[in-house]
């Protein structure tokens, strides 16, 4: 037995977009016991994480870190990026999600999700723009 969406994900910018809510919905509505939630973003500029979900500084520090270690095209340290087609936060973006992580895999235990208690699951939106970003899911 198996289950899959598309979850469709607004974004506002660069930062991190909790739906761990959305994705134990699906679980729980899947009506699977025992099995394995992936998790898969269809972007190359954008990533996925589990991180924190309790104190938003954790959040902020992440944000900025990744801003600091990948800093934007204008940047003169980045003056060495030929990919700049759609502008100065293009190529950090991919960058960025070369740095972390397009797919996660979640055991599903009693029909929810195993995560820790403080663990959310992320978008890790890297682009400055507003997009709408699409994560499959796939159950089994």
């Amino acid at each position: 037995m198996a289950a899959q969406t598309l979850l469709a994900i607004a974004t506002r910018g660069p930062g991190l977009y909790e739906f761990t809510r959305e994705a134990e919905a699906f679980v729980a509505g899947a009506g699977i016991e025992t099995g394995l939630l992936t998790l898969f973003v269809r972007h190359t500029s954008c990533s996925l994480l589990i991180q924190e979900n309790a104190d938003p500084d954790v959040r902020v520090d992440l944000e900025a870190f990744f801003r600091r270690l990948v800093p934007s095209a204008d940047d003169p340290a980045m003056d060495y990026l030929v990919h700049r087609a759609e502008g100065p936060d293009d190529m950090p973006a991919h960058l960025k999600a070369a740095l972390t992580p397009v797919s996660l895999s979640i055991p599903v235990m009693a029909g929810r999700l195993a995560l820790g208690t403080w663990q959310g699951i992320y978008l890790f939106e890297h682009r400055a723009r507003p997009h709408r970003r699409e994560v499959a899911l796939h159950l089994a």
